[in-house]
């Protein structure tokens, strides 16, 4: 789907790859309704996008309030009086512990933003989205989603259900007008510890490995993710690492995983 002329919803709009998907979108000529749970961080993206503030909205939201969701289709409709794609880019991870010590408020907080937030958006907006002559829905899901993180197991688990539930979408949708394209991020430099509250749950050598690790920008992760979704693609990799773990997973899943583990160790 081309995106010029065309309105997006864009959730976690305020900070990140979210808010670099926001300023690209509209570079291209696309209207974009920007979602964020930071009435703060919005504030900071529409002052980046000033030239082009007529064609942004921004909506302050918590996409696990399935009440403001529901809410949302007419806010953006009664602004930009149409609406014809959804990125589902918001989410958070979880601190890099175990299981056994990861408390069930937040195991619960990770699924409702990682899951259930998408699907509450998927499902607000699909209606409007049939009536358009066509429509984009993209789920930025994670390289987590495929390949086991320790110390990321629930984050990994919420990411995989929404790896299944856009591709369920896919073929529910393949004889409409609407195109679902998923997306796996691998290591991309943002600040999602912080804004997942898991600032400080990693080890220092950990730390000292990610730093050498040469991480794709926000702005690199945005335009892939927004390529991918102008070119109607099924699946996107989002970084070599994604490309290469997706390759060892499909054909040595058990060594893929003993990969990350050693690395995490």
């Amino acid at each position: 789907m081309k995106v010029k002329d065309k309105v997006i919803v864009v959730t976690g709009g305020g900070n990140g790859i979210g808010r670099e998907i926001v300023l690209e979108l509209l570079k291209r000529g696309a209207n974009v309704a920007a979602i964020d749970i930071s009435e703060d961080a919005l504030r900071q993206t529409q002052n980046l996008a000033k030239p082009f503030n007529g064609n942004l909205s921004t909506h302050q939201l918590d996409i696990t309030d399935l009440e403001a969701v529901n809410q949302l289709p007419s806010q953006v409709i009664e602004y930009h009086k149409q609406v014809d794609g959804l990125i589902n880019n918001a989410g958070i991870i979880q601190p890099f512990i175990k299981i056994n010590e990861l408390e069930y408020k937040k195991i619960e907080q990770v699924m409702h933003v990682n899951f259930y937030g998408p699907l509450f958006m998927i499902k607000a907006f699909l209606p409007y989205f049939l009536q358009r002559p066509e429509a984009q829905i993209t789920n930025v899901s994670s390289m987590g989603g495929f390949v086991p993180v320790p110390g990321q197991t629930i984050y990994g688990a919420s990411k995989a259900a929404l790896k299944l539930l856009s591709e369920g979408l896919y073929s529910e949708l393949k004889n409409t007008h609407i195109g679902v394209t998923t997306v796996y991020p691998g290591g991309v430099a943002t600040d999602i510890m912080k804004h997942s509250g898991a600032e400080g749950t990693l080890k220092t050598k950990l730390g000292q490995k990610k730093a050498k690790m040469k991480l794709l920008t926000p702005t690199q992760a945005a335009i892939i993710i927004i390529d991918g979704m102008k070119a109607n693609k099924y699946k996107v990799l989002a970084g070599n690492d994604s490309k290469m773990l997706d390759f060892m997973v499909r054909h040595f899943p058990k060594k893929a995983a003993e990969v990350i583990a050693n690395k995490l160790a």
